[in-house]
């Protein structure tokens, strides 16, 4: 059997010795261990088949995390600017972080946000130059045994982002990491940790992409946000996954007193995915809102949706969901809102909407919505339909061909998803839906 695959306690120690980690981590990543083994995989959702044994749990590409993109190694640099990176580092970004693998090759910030107090670096470096910050906020909001892949996750982290914005700063131009899986049977498990003090502001973007290959692949991330009163985070993410791979992510923020927390989540690829980004509302006025889009093609299920806790007065959340099924795809809505007792006068909106492609394609629908006061207000509307045939057929009268007709439809039923992206991003997605159907 291949050394490289598999875990066991002595594996994880071995990636901790490697990391130079304080004993607290060590103790950390083995609680966790113990609790993924004792886990069992979810009882809802897509049924997971993973060999665990099957798994490369660490896989380390270079010794350094650079600075000048010259000076990192060519295959991965050329990896980089095929997916368009290092360009639009250059045009419009404030900072970028790349990982290959298990870890981070590339990280670059402007001097300007330096100068202001910001910290964005990899969450392995945070661990080391910033050890009261992080462990003030590690593991706070995502505890390592939630379920089988928090626990997973906590038990082999590696790489990933921390970011912490201090008071009173705004960052104008986004940040933004690139998350890419390139070797058989690798398993890919970053930990990103976002800090945004009161008063400030943030827009973090994050790429995902993979190599195909006919055997598994996993991707278990956990994502931690902190908003602190008046502060806002926008966390836009276009994940373009092979479809082989098993995609389980939990990601989770957390808001105070007018605070504000965006989601823009696009889902496109994988064989299985199970992710929904949450947002805690804890102080008064606070404000969570989901904008996403799932997409699912052949041998795919899109299992994603978003979760919003009310736990405060005046608090709003808005849920926006947008699915996509062809070619005998899968894909679900599934949903938590709960507005709690203390959480008078809040609103929350949900609008699910589909469209199924063809016969042999499926979406459901699953939403839990809870109001625990008589004060409030939820609101869900679901629609399930097909492209409509009539502009179909005006859009060919016009002189399209039907390809290209079923591309402007699809397009525009995702617009309020797109129009929420940097026109870069924008650009993107409609090349990979053309390439899509």
């Amino acid at each position: 059997m291949n050394k490289e695959l598999g875990l066991s306690e002595n594996k994880i120690k071995e990636i901790s010795r490697l990391k130079k980690e304080p004993k607290w981590m060590t103790d950390f990543r083995l609680k966790a261990y113990q609790a993924f083994k004792d886990i069992p995989n979810p009882n809802f959702g897509p049924e997971l088949k993973i060999d665990f044994d099957k798994i490369n749990y660490y896989k380390k590409v270079t010794d350094k995390v650079e600075n000048n993109w010259d000076n990192v190694a060519c295959p991965i640099k050329n990896t980089f600017e095929e997916v368009g990176l290092i360009n639009a580092e250059k045009q419009y970004l404030n900072g970028v972080g790349a990982q290959y693998e298990s870890e981070v090759v590339y990280h670059s910030m402007i001097k300007e946000l330096e100068d202001k107090g910001v910290i964005f670096s990899s969450t392995d470096d945070a661990l080391k130059n910033h050890p009261d910050l992080f462990k003030k906020y590690f593991n706070k909001l995502v505890k390592y045994d939630e379920n089988k892949y928090t626990a997973l996750n906590g038990a082999v982290w590696s790489g990933g982002t921390f970011i912490y914005v201090p008071k009173g700063v705004t960052i104008d131009r986004p940040l933004q990491s690139y998350f890419r899986l390139n070797t058989k049977h690798m398993g890919q498990f970053e930990r990103t940790l976002i800090i945004v003090d009161d008063n400030s502001h943030i827009h973090y973007m994050e790429g995902c992409t993979a190599t195909y290959h006919t055997d598994s692949s996993l991707h278990a991330a956990v994502v931690e946000i902190f908003v602190g009163k008046n502060a806002s985070c926008r966390y836009t993410t276009i994940q373009n996954w092979a479809n082989n791979i098993y995609n389980l992510v939990t990601k989770r923020a957390i808001v105070e007193e007018n605070g504000k927390m965006e989601w823009i989540d696009g889902n496109i690829g994988s064989k299985a995915n199970m992710k929904y980004p949450s947002c805690i509302l804890k102080g008064k006025n606070a404000v969570g809102n989901c904008i996403s889009i799932a997409v699912a093609s052949t041998n795919q299920i899109q299992d994603a949706g978003a979760k919003m806790i009310h736990l405060a007065p005046n608090t709003k959340s808005n849920i926006i969901s947008k699915s996509i099924s062809a070619n005998g795809g899968i894909s679900n809505y599934r949903g938590t809102v709960k507005i709690s007792k203390n959480a008078i006068n809040s609103q929350s909106t949900i609008k699910c909407d589909t469209i199924i492609l063809d016969k042999k394609s499926k979406s459901d629908t699953i939403p839990k919505n809870i109001v625990e006061n008589s004060s409030s207000y939820l609101k869900h509307e679901a629609t399930v339909s097909k492209l409509d045939d009539e502009k179909l057929f005006y859009l060919m009268s016009r002189g399209l061909d039907e390809e290209k007709a079923k591309e402007l439809l699809i397009i525009g039923f995702i617009d309020e998803f797109r129009e929420n992206l940097p026109m870069e991003y924008a650009v993107e997605l409609n090349a990979l839906l053309k390439n899509y159907f």
